[in-house]
């Protein structure tokens, strides 16, 4: 005890020399509430602390003491620490102590991670399961009614989540101006959103793909539930094993799982699935490190760790280059940060306004990891650590006189505008 006294007062001294921030550290390893007499010290000048760490565990010391985002949240998850205030102040705190922490190590902005996943079919299948699966209630507590967890399209900026989600799906069956009767592949379906929209609203024959159990079982309900049965199939299965052509093909926050060295394929098989006259769009996140590094300060690895195994970032350059070298142009670009900024604000927010709902449903653990995931993220859209991109595309080496003279039918929604 006297030890760790000694350890933290040490700790707090240096980081005032640095820093002044509304936080307090509290040593109490007891369980429960906190006494006032517990040791508890003071990391800047306040009234009120925004945030207040409580020590649970001697372990939780490397992390004060050397501060990343991975060991922080390691901490947290982990029950190492207990931290009370604020969302969006903790995640500040954060970022405040692990860039104040990377300043004295001498490191930079970025952190890079070797990569060497195999990307084989069964592990992408347990890294998928082991983000989605979850469990279908968990997620519906804090998504929108139609359970669309992808970026949303705020295209006046005042609307609700679940009108945003909407506008999503139809800005996208827009931009692949799809039309009824046609074929239309949804890679990484989710819970079925997109193909229900796009069969009951633009009269497409629908394939949805997951890996998802969960997903398969509660899309293929919903399909059912709609009375789409003849027009909308829900699969689970790997994108690497279907077969066939298709009009259309929509790829929505799912190419994240496919990995850096193995887009060039995924394209190609994009490719290959595509009808000559066939588009494509690819939605997803994007690295803002020209050379597809990991977020800084160790937000990557801790997404990695706890929740998304597997997951890896390519830039935006990296995304157009690879689709060039699987076979496909790239006729427009179109980014979504912002939106998904606000996708994650509104996501965080409807996490902890059922705090107590939430933490009853799954293990502590699981609560700790979605509390700082979501609340993280929104942090690092809004602060241009990673981006997203809508990517619409066709076969290369296609007529020009094909492509449309402007942008206008993207925009203007009317279902089978040519």
């Amino acid at each position: 005890m006297l030890s760790m006294d000694k350890a933290l007062e040490s700790w707090v001294a240096r980081w005032r020399q640095r820093v002044d921030l509304p936080l307090l550290v509290r040593w109490y390893t007891a369980p429960g509430e906190v006494p006032p007499t517990a040791p508890a010290w003071r990391l800047g000048e306040f009234d009120e602390p925004a945030v207040t760490v409580t020590v649970r565990d001697g372990a939780a010391l490397p992390a004060l003491l050397s501060p990343t985002l991975d060991s922080l949240g390691e901490a947290y998850v982990e029950g190492l620490i207990d931290v009370d205030g604020r969302v969006e102040d903790i995640l500040a705190m954060a970022h405040a102590l692990a860039e104040s922490g990377s300043a004295e190590r001498g490191g930079g902005t970025w952190s890079r991670m070797v990569k060497s996943f195999t990307h084989s079919r069964k592990s992408d299948q347990a890294a998928i399961q082991y983000h989605y699966d979850v469990s279908n209630a968990f997620y519906s507590e804090w998504l929108d009614p139609a359970m669309v967890y992808s970026c949303a399209y705020f295209e006046n900026g005042d609307e609700s989540l679940a009108e945003a989600q909407i506008k999503k799906i139809d800005h996208i069956l827009t931009k692949i101006r799809l039309q009824p009767g046609q074929r239309l592949l949804d890679i990484g379906c989710g819970w079925g959103a997109l193909v229900i929209r796009a069969a009951q609203r633009f009269g497409a024959q629908c394939v949805g793909i997951t890996l998802s159990q969960n997903q398969y079982e509660l899309a293929t309900e919903r399909v059912r539930a709609a009375g789409l049965q003849d027009r909308v199939e829900i699969r689970l299965q790997d994108y690497r094993d279907v077969t066939g052509a298709f009009d259309r093909i929509t790829s929505v926050g799912m190419f994240e799982h496919v990995g850096l060295k193995h887009l060039k394929d995924y394209f190609r098989i994009i490719h290959d699935l595509l009808t000559p006259e066939g588009w494509c769009l690819n939605h997803g996140i994007t690295s803002t490190d020209p050379h597809d590094g990991e977020t800084s300060h160790g937000g990557g690895r801790f997404i990695d760790k706890y929740v998304f195994p597997q997951g890896e970032l390519p830039h935006i350059g990296t995304v157009l280059r690879s689709m060039q070298e699987g076979g496909l142009e790239a006729v427009d670009v179109e980014s979504l940060r912002r939106h998904y900024a606000r996708t994650l604000n509104c996501w965080s927010a409807s996490f902890e306004a059922k705090t107590d709902r939430l933490r009853a449903m799954v293990p502590e653990k699981t609560w700790r990891i979605w509390r700082v995931y979501l609340a993280g993220c929104a942090w690092a859209f809004e602060h241009d650590q990673v981006s997203l991109f809508q990517v619409l595309c066709r076969r290369a080496g296609r007529s020009a006189q094909e492509l449309p003279w402007s942008r206008r039918w993207m925009y203007d929604g009317a279902i089978g505008s040519g």
